[in-house]
């Protein structure tokens, strides 16, 4: 099979548009983090510092697939350029270099999403716990 070079061409919106979306849930966390932060500073809760010490880890996990995206896009442009030289042999393996960055990138995105998810079922717990138990933890110490 000969790689050309509209093959590794064909992956930069993917990586585009994976790497506007990271970006847009960073800024989203980072957000939420600033206003978490400011209401353990009016009212210090142990249940926000465990909120934000989860975000912290979804931070983690967000700058992760951001770095194993932009390792994806740097090894299309080299497969292209290792294309344009001629050196078909590399050019190979920097492509699937890419694409396993790739993957690993959308690996770290369904982790993420499930720790996103399992925070909010937490929240949604509380809401359909009875309204007894709910005025209970209000008025705990």
């Amino acid at each position: 099979m000969t790689l050309n070079l509209t093959t590794p061409g064909l992956l930069f919106p993917a990586i585009s548009l994976l790497l506007l979306a990271y970006t847009n849930r960073f800024l989203g966390l980072a957000a939420t983090i600033r206003n978490l932060y400011n209401d353990y500073r009016r009212t210090p809760d142990p249940q926000i510092a465990q909120q934000i010490s989860s975000l912290r880890r979804r931070v983690r996990l967000i700058q992760q697939m951001q770095v194993a995206g932009v390792g994806s896009l740097f090894l299309c442009v080299l497969a292209m350029l290792k294309i344009y030289l001629g050196l078909q042999t590399l050019a190979y393996y920097s492509f699937g270099a890419s694409l396993a960055l790739m993957m690993l990138s959308l690996a770290l995105s369904l982790i993420e999403l499930k720790l996103s998810s399992d925070a909010l079922n937490i929240l949604l717990a509380d809401l359909a716990a009875p309204p007894r138990r709910r005025q209970a933890q209000k008025n705990a110490p």
